[in-house]
């Protein structure tokens, strides 16, 4: 295992930016950034040994920094939607930005994706990782609470990525952190023809402006059971078969994961170069979100148009605040939040 770092940039105000890759012993990758945590790359073998980029991200920090595509990031202080912008928390109401229609999403106008964390990187013989740490303070984005965060990306030498999140704040506030990652585990524009398979027997159901109604709708019958692998074209293609993926053209969905504890979430796979990648979290959701409305460019001046990677977003439920019966996010002072998610990949 090895980690080296290299300047990626200097921001608006002057700071040098910092990416740092890991390697372990069969040569696959992982490079984090400092801007935003983010996930700039990660380089895998496929069935026949060669390297291959599977995570969408871009070569400079001013992109990180000026597209919306949230490519491989950090998402806090509360990722996915937040209906109205606003919740109530121990009787006080708090406002937040809106920056999705009515709504709040992934943290408001300048969210974690956009902070700098301080990094330092930790060896081991066979498992490296680099550790992010972050300040934000009381109201930041309308949010309570100084609240110190850490997360850590390790990589191992059976190429397995395991994020691991953690949190502390002086007041009661609410946190819900995850990755933005896009995955595509073949060389192909788009990823329609992977299979998906997620361990969910109900999602949550949505208004229009992708809000939870506080309802569960079980899987069973549409193109949202994945519980046995689906092609996610194929999935896409009976669109009028399901409400949710007619609307926005594709996933967009809160999958209410089976299990307790580090479990299988789900599994993404491409037959043509036989990489798979298995997702293990501690979380009680999964947003899966099949990349419709991205249209950027990306690694090398690669289009990134509709349907150019997949993300799976480990968390819990979407306007969590504003529904008591889902799992809370509330953080107590004093308390400590963690969380943990990994991605482990293989090829046959």
């Amino acid at each position: 295992m090895s980690i080296t770092q290299k300047p990626f940039g200097i921001d608006q105000i002057g700071r040098q930016m910092t990416l740092y890759t890991m390697t372990n012993k069969v040569g696959a990758s992982v490079s984090v950034l400092d801007f935003g945590a983010h996930i700039v790359s990660v380089k895998v073998p496929d069935r026949n040994g060669n390297l291959g980029e599977v995570c969408l991200g871009f070569d400079t920090l001013e992109e990180y920094d000026q597209k919306p595509s949230f490519l491989g990031a950090t998402i806090g202080r509360v990722g996915n939607r937040i209906g109205g912008a606003k919740f109530t928390l121990n009787g006080t109401e708090y406002t937040l930005f809106k920056n999705d229609g009515p709504n709040t999403l992934h943290g408001g106008r300048e969210g974690f994706d956009k902070k700098w964390w301080k990094g330092q990187t930790l060896e081991a013989e066979h498992e490296d990782a680099v550790l992010f740490t972050y300040v934000a303070h009381d109201m930041e984005e309308g949010f309570p609470g100084k609240m110190r965060v850490q997360v850590t990306f390790s990589w191992d030498d059976d190429c397995r990525l395991t994020i691991r999140y953690m949190a502390q704040s002086d007041k009661d506030t609410v946190i819900n952190l995850t990755n933005h990652s896009y995955w595509n585990l073949s060389d192909q524009d788009t990823m329609l023809e992977h299979t998906l398979q997620v361990n969910a027997d109900c999602v949550t159901d949505v208004d229009s402006g992708l809000i939870p109604t506080g309802e569960f709708l079980p899987v069973d019958g549409t193109p949202l059971d994945l519980r046995k692998p689906l092609k996610i074209g194929d999935g896409v293609a009976r669109r009028k078969e399901c409400r949710l993926i007619d609307a926005v053209d594709g996933y967009d969905v809160n999958f209410v994961l089976n299990g307790e504890g580090l479990k299988e979430a789900g599994v993404l796979r491409d037959e043509v170069s036989g990489r798979t990648m298995r997702v293990l979290t501690t979380e009680p959701g999964m947003q899966v979100y099949s990349g419709q409305g991205l249209n950027t460019t990306g690694h090398g001046g690669k289009a990134y148009g509709a349907y150019a990677g997949v993300a799976l977003e480990t968390q819990h439920y979407p306007d969590s605040p504003n529904h008591d019966n889902f799992p809370t996010i509330t953080l107590k002072a004093g308390d400590t939040y963690q969380s943990t998610t990994m991605y482990a990949f293989s090829a046959k």
